[in-house]
């Protein structure tokens, strides 16, 4: 088993039935575990990543929200099957992820976040590239929408690093992803 410095983590929020947003992006049902003085984490997490990959359409709507982009401090790349070149502190990337994951663990820095959405994901699962998983879940059931994890050939198997309970009702688990017990299927 390959051990890497620079760890490739998802951390991200889903809905008890596995949603990342709804079938329109909308995302507003994460506010509801929205608590003062509480980020779940969130902060010391991104202290820990120099960089940042993420889909266009992730990219997009975190532009939707009219604040000024979080991960400006941060080399960010959005994969994008068409658009190349850069703007406002993004890198487009229309290259394999497993090259770019290659280059970026070729140079020291910090961990690298794959801040969705569900397509990135699931090319980083089928190239198995991801080491660990921080999944926020919020209690709630949207009944559709867009899953965090699309089907794939790949099994995978995790170890529980921590749980945690808030007082909001989120649960956030972290796993490990345990490579000498993936088999394809």
């Amino acid at each position: 088993m390959v051990e890497h410095s620079r760890k490739v983590i998802v951390y991200i929020a889903q809905s008890v039935d596995g949603f990342i947003a709804k079938k329109d992006d909308n995302i507003d049902w994460l506010s509801m575990v929205d608590t003062p003085g509480e980020d779940y984490g969130y902060l010391a997490f991104v202290e820990s990543v120099d960089t940042v990959i993420m889909g266009r359409r992730t990219y997009e709507k975190v532009l939707s929200f009219g604040v000024e982009f979080p991960h400006k401090e941060r080399k960010t790349y959005v994969l994008s099957n068409s658009k190349e070149g850069s703007d406002n502190n993004v890198e487009y990337y229309t290259g394999d992820v497993k090259e770019l994951i290659d280059n970026i663990r070729s140079t020291g820095g910090g961990h690298i976040f794959v801040d969705g959405g569900a397509e990135v994901i699931k090319e980083f699962v089928r190239q198995d590239l991801i080491d660990e998983y921080v999944l926020s879940t919020i209690p709630i059931l949207i009944g559709n929408g867009i899953r965090l994890f699309k089907e794939t050939e790949q099994e995978n198997k995790l170890e529980l690093l921590e749980s945690k309970s808030f007082s909001s009702g989120l649960v956030q688990n972290r796993y490990l992803v345990i490579r000498d017990e993936i088999k394809q299927v």
